[in-house]
């Protein structure tokens, strides 16, 4: 599903963020990307994402080499991924539901299919009846929530996420988390990066640890 195999990536300005990285997730796995700020986790996110691509070694992601992957190809690419980002990226001059409906309609879905799987998205992490709401009259908690959805509106195949937590109080984190793990429950693969070690230790998932843009730990081979 995923792989990583003796993988570098560095940035014109000559910063290496990874430095030999290999690891693989099999499809269904959940895992936790732990690691100091700067150790290159957001970076291994990109390449999984095709925001970045390798400068030595090889991405496999629903086997295909992202290193290798034409332009044109990305964006169906994409269709089967969803990312969740700290900072949300929502729009905030349109409502909740475009926010959703956005990765839908970029695919072409048709406006009865885009219409079924925003409320669906939506209902699956309590924001039912918020389709009109603008992104900026609700909480924190509540705008991941839609980050979230709108990840997940596609049905994609892997739902990665860049410190979901972050700017989110403990009782908060644990909802988001019980979300990804509903997700994960029903055959999507997950991976998280995050810093917050006391939210996932009773979680019993496998953690991969990044130091310095290289694999300083892969602990727990276990499905979450």
């Amino acid at each position: 599903m995923i792989r990583f195999e003796n993988v570098f990536k560095r940035y014109p300005n000559g910063r290496e963020a990874l430095s030999g990285v290999s690891f693989n997730m099999e499809r269904g796995d959940f895992v936790f990307l732990t690691g100091p700020s700067g150790a290159g986790k957001s970076t291994l996110l990109k390449l999984i994402a095709l925001i970045e691509r390798p400068t030595r070694g090889t991405v496999l992601v629903n086997n295909q080499n992202t290193g290798r992957m034409p332009r044109r190809k990305i964006p169906a690419f994409r269709q089967r991924l969803g990312v969740v980002f700290q900072d949300h990226k929502l729009l905030y001059d349109r409502s909740v539901f475009d926010n959703v409906a956005l990765p839908l309609v970029i695919a072409g879905a048709s406006r009865r299919e885009t219409e079924k799987r925003v409320r669906a998205a939506l209902d699956q992490v309590g924001l039912r009846g918020r389709e009109t709401h603008a992104p900026i009259t609700l909480s924190t908690g509540e705008q991941q929530r839609v980050g979230i959805a709108r990840a997940v509106a596609p049905r994609p195949d892997v739902l990665i996420a860049d410190e979901p937590t972050g700017n989110l109080d403990p009782e908060l984190s644990i909802e988001i988390m019980e979300l990804f793990t509903r997700f994960n429950e029903v055959g999507v693969t997950v991976l998280i990066a995050t810093h917050d070690l006391d939210l996932i230790r009773h979680m019993q998932c496998r953690r991969l640890k990044l130091v310095a843009g290289q694999i300083s730990g892969d602990v727990g081979r276990v499905k979450g």
